[in-house]
């Protein structure tokens, strides 16, 4: 099993997010809310789902990144289709080969790291975070 380097808090990752069915589910960028370490120097993350399935309606806990509507967060965040993260659907996981992968393009190198969560988005994902708390 290989473990990946310190993420960052804002990171968006390729994530096989788990769904209980599959094995290893298809990869999707994943918003990285946490990270932690533990006694082995090894590295856990709160992951919050995306996906670009029914962009056009945003529920309680979510927000989305546009090509078009936020351009310079889009390629900030490193993605290929217009994205929604789902805070509500968060889940603690070890920062490994497991759950993570290298992304197809690998823009960042041989890590999972898609791109980062431009600070312009940063009071959106902090106001669906807070709906997704109530």
């Amino acid at each position: 099993m290989r473990w990946w380097p310190e993420p960052t808090a804002g990171d968006i990752a390729w994530c096989h997010f788990p769904d209980h069915v599959h094995p290893k589910p298809k990869p999707r960028p994943g918003l990285i809310t946490f990270t932690k370490e533990d006694d082995e120097g090894r590295f856990f993350v709160s992951v919050a789902y995306g996906t670009s399935q029914k962009m056009d309606r945003l529920y309680s806990g979510e927000f989305r990144i546009t090509k078009s509507e936020h351009p310079t967060a889009y390629a900030s965040a490193g993605l290929s289709y217009d994205t929604k993260f789902d805070l509500s659907k968060m889940l603690e996981l070890p920062y490994n080969d497991d759950y993570f992968s290298v992304p197809p393009h690998a823009p960042h190198g041989q890590t999972p790291k898609l791109g980062s969560l431009h600070p312009s988005m940063v009071r959106i994902a902090a106001s669906a975070f807070a709906a997704s708390r109530k």
